[in-house]
């Protein structure tokens, strides 16, 4: 299974490290593409397919709560695994994330195993 991936951080540092943590794993990767926040990242997903999304939570303009709100509205968190990667994060905020269709939630920093076991769990792709 050949995956194509949206990492959603305002952070180029931090999409080039997940893009980084992405190419050294196992995983079969078709694309990866980009966006520095959630509105950039809906306006991708209107155009694209993509079989996991990760997302940061504190962007400008739609930060990812907001981007998981509107995902889920529009019921595409059904379908499409996202996973948080974020420094902010209490247990609260965990839970309600879940509660709107998130599927997994990465504490920042994070290793390139943690990331390939995540994917590998929620997409069905072979490591």
């Amino acid at each position: 299974m050949s995956l194509k991936i949206l990492i959603v951080d305002d952070s180029i540092t931090v999409r080039a490290v997940l893009r980084k943590a992405l190419s050294i794993t196992n995983l079969e990767i078709e694309e990866i593409h980009e966006a520095g926040n959630g509105r950039e990242a809906l306006a991708m997903l209107a155009e694209q397919e993509v079989d996991i999304l990760f997302t940061d939570l504190v962007m400008p303009e739609m930060n990812g709560e907001e981007l998981v709100a509107q995902l889920n509205s529009d019921g595409v968190t059904d379908r499409l695994p996202v996973i948080v990667i974020s420094s902010a994060g209490g247990a609260p905020r965990v839970e309600r994330l879940r509660e709107m269709g998130v599927r997994g939630f990465v504490h920042k920093p994070f290793t390139p195993e943690c990331i390939e076991e995540l994917v590998a769990e929620h997409t069905g792709a072979l490591v």
